[in-house]
């Protein structure tokens, strides 16, 4: 039999939109699993599954649209109380969002805490629009800013991380992004250990529940999009170690949260931190030389040479620590560099943070494994060479 015109048409327009819709949600069979841990202040490889796979990153875009607000901030180019005009193409966004209306505002402050927290895709845009006029500029302008990062591997097509399939990154590139967070804008950072929004008469829940259900937890975001799976990347500090965990892929949010327990067990374990807090350290602060300064809370550390590259320096110090778990397990690995005028700067291994004591009893055992070593007391803030890993 055959069909009426009407059917035909009926037909083409299904299709028509069935094909459109498959460009633009792309199914969740794309979803692949990739994972990474790493130590925040070092870079140190904690561990990494399929690191440099390409996934959708969903809301994890949002990350680098903080950045990019923060560094707004920190130019001053906008300020908290700045208002920002909402558009008929942010309030057309799918959620989750906040739900504003056309022509209203809403400040760069509580737009922040909407991405941490509701991780609100109409806000995402409305930032977009306001700080390069259309978020297809503002996309490129992330993408820009990805790469002069490192994330080498990472597009962005929009600002929200809503289903685009040009729109991919890594475990590794996010890792990256994390600690760019951490490294530039520790004034920040903060934003992300928000666990609450109130709103518009409502109160919207951080989406990050290791805020409330892991120790040391403080951020960062979660995402999701069928294509991507349930995304998450973490940041915990623990007797002040910080390390920053990576997961894509995940089957649900509850049985992803609970695999990035376990990951960053692990990484805790590897940089020989136990469960106990301590008492919170000061946040680093970025030199105008693009260094950390760090402030130690003990007066004590070892010196295990001075070397050209900081790779190097980075992987005697850590060396050193794994050889004397017992002595040195509670010290941090830094990498501290040596100016020298007319002279190739230098970058010395050090393990800081541990008891007289133990910095004496320390050399006194890696002499004895030809290794030199030199006690250090450190009275001051001290510089920490930044290595990319």
């Amino acid at each position: 039999m055959l069909k009426s015109w009407k059917q035909v048409v009926t037909g083409a327009i299904i299709a028509s939109i069935s094909a459109a819709f498959l460009v633009l949600s792309p199914t969740n069979s794309h979803a692949k699993y990739a994972s990474m841990v790493i130590e925040a202040d070092s870079g140190r490889i904690l561990h990494a599954t399929n690191p440099d796979t390409r996934n959708y990153p969903a809301s994890l875009t949002k990350m680098m649209t903080l950045y990019m607000v923060f560094d707004a901030l920190t130019t001053g180019k906008v300020k908290p109380s700045t208002r920002l005009k909402v558009s008929r193409h942010a309030v057309a966004q799918p959620p989750s969002k906040l739900g504003l209306s056309k022509g209203s505002s809403i400040s760069v402050n509580d737009a922040i805490l909407a991405l941490v927290t509701k991780s609100a895709n109409d806000v995402a845009v409305v930032v977009a629009e306001g700080l390069s006029g259309t978020e297809r500029r503002f996309a490129l302008a992330m993408t820009s800013k990805a790469r002069k990062l490192g994330m080498v591997r990472t597009t962005f097509r929009n600002a929200s991380g809503l289903p685009n399939k040009g729109q991919m990154s890594t475990a590794r590139d996010m890792a990256r992004l994390a600690r760019a967070l951490l490294r530039d804008f520790p004034g920040y950072y903060h934003y992300f250990a928000t666990q609450k929004l109130s709103h518009g008469g409502r109160t919207y829940k951080n989406h990050n529940s290791l805020l409330a259900s892991y120790q040391g937890a403080d951020g960062i975001k979660t995402g999701y999009i069928r294509a991507s799976g349930f995304n998450l990347v973490a940041s915990v500090k623990r007797n002040g170690v910080r390390i920053i965990g990576v997961v894509f892929g995940g089957k649900s949010s509850r049985s992803r949260d609970k695999h990035m327990k376990k990951l960053l067990d692990k990484g805790f374990k590897l940089a020989g931190v136990g469960a106990v807090m301590a008492k919170s350290t000061p946040a680093p602060v970025i030199t105008s030389a693009g260094r950390k300064t760090v402030s130690e809370k003990t007066t004590w550390g070892i010196q295990v040479g001075a070397f050209v590259k900081p790779g190097d320096a980075r992987h005697i110090a850590e060396k050193s620590k794994g050889l004397l778990p017992a002595v040195l397990g509670d010290g941090t690995v830094r990498v501290v560099p040596l100016n020298r005028k007319n002279r190739k700067d230098l970058f010395r291994a050090r393990i800081h943070g541990i008891e007289k004591r133990n910095a004496y009893r320390a050399c006194k055992l890696l002499k004895k494994r030809n290794i030199q070593c030199l006690e250090v007391r450190v009275t001051e803030p001290v510089q920490v060479a930044h290595i990319q890993f």
